[in-house]
């Protein structure tokens, strides 16, 4: 059988591929004969990944709780790569390579926030309050790469802690910024203020990895990017509107999401949450109390104030 004119090229440049690399195009083309073609479950894993699923209870709707979880850290982990390739051209990036990337971050968290109702909705009340007391200390605060996401999207002085942001600055050093980080608040004991075990264990394991990233992305965060390119490409419309939403889904939609589950899951009375050696997710979850935004100069003064607050209306009066 004659080979087509477009056959030949493309040997022609495998050819060039391989001898450049010192390889013999006859070999891989003696390999491709014998490998076998290439199938969906293998590419993807589906086996495997079905495998990953291990409940430690027999109440059924715990398979849905880990599955959902799991699927939130793939969506997480699209972020972060998506943040990595911004990172890669920092120094000379191209605005619509930025704004196209931040877009993407967005659908993200989209599909996130608005998957989220499997959560509020789609467990039932009685089961998850039963397999959940089986899980402590284990909680999503525990999600590493949430956190790696906050990092990697703005300088380490905007996840202050609110009640320390007049105390640290941007001169503060890397570890006195992260000493205070706003989470850290969230998984304390409301009566004792001491660090509860789920704060500890995440200390222990991600801590210092957590530290490093800080450093790393100091100086190509997508805030610093974005600060320093030209002052033109600054104004870039679709980059400015991508970024002030992608601020709004991870510092107010997201955890407004996660403050409707608690709500629906593990409303108690503050005076509750203490005697119980609690945290208080009530003053951690809504946004309008810690108003942590990643990119200040692209909103208003009047826009930071009410930050959130029209998320907490939309939720409590959405039937």
């Amino acid at each position: 059988m004659e080979l087509d004119q477009e056959t030949l090229s493309l040997l022609s440049q495998l050819k060039q591929k391989y001898t450049k690399s010192g390889q013999d195009i006859k070999a891989y083309l003696e390999g491709l004969l014998h490998a076998n073609y290439l199938n969906y479950w293998d590419y993807v894993e589906v086996d495997t990944l079905l495998t990953l699923q291990k409940p430690r209870t027999p109440i059924k709707d715990e398979v849905i709780f880990i599955i959902y979880h799991q699927i939130t850290e793939l969506y997480f982990r699209l972020t972060l790569h998506e943040m990595e390739q911004i990172a890669a051209q920092a120094e000379n990036i191209d605005p619509d390579f930025f704004a196209a990337r931040v877009k993407r971050m967005n659908s993200y968290f989209r599909n996130l926030t608005h998957s989220f109702e499997i959560m509020v909705d789609g467990m039932d009340h009685k089961q998850f309050l039963k397999y959940r007391m089986s899980l402590l200390p284990a909680s999503g605060f525990q999600s590493a790469q949430y956190r790696m996401i906050e990092i990697c999207a703005t300088d380490m002085i905007h996840l202050v802690d609110k009640d320390y942001r007049n105390k640290i600055t941007f001169d503060s050093s890397i570890y006195d910024q992260f000493e205070h980080i706003y989470w850290k608040a969230g998984a304390t004991e409301l009566a004792t203020g001491k660090k509860t075990l789920t704060l500890t264990q995440f200390e222990d394991k991600y801590s210092n990895r957590l530290v490093e990233l800080a450093k790393e992305y100091a100086t190509k965060n997508l805030w610093v990017t974005f600060k320093h390119m030209p002052a033109e490409a600054q104004q870039h419309a679709e980059l400015r509107e991508q970024l002030r939403q992608f601020d709004v889904n991870v510092n107010v939609n997201w955890p407004l999401q996660h403050y409707k589950s608690a709500v629906r899951y593990l409303h108690k009375n503050p005076e509750d949450i203490a005697a119980t050696g609690g945290t208080n997710w009530q003053k951690y979850l809504p946004p309008r109390f810690q108003k942590r935004v990643f990119y200040p100069e692209l909103w208003s003064e009047k826009e930071i104030e009410e930050w959130g607050k029209q998320g907490i209306i939309d939720l409590l009066t959405k039937k």
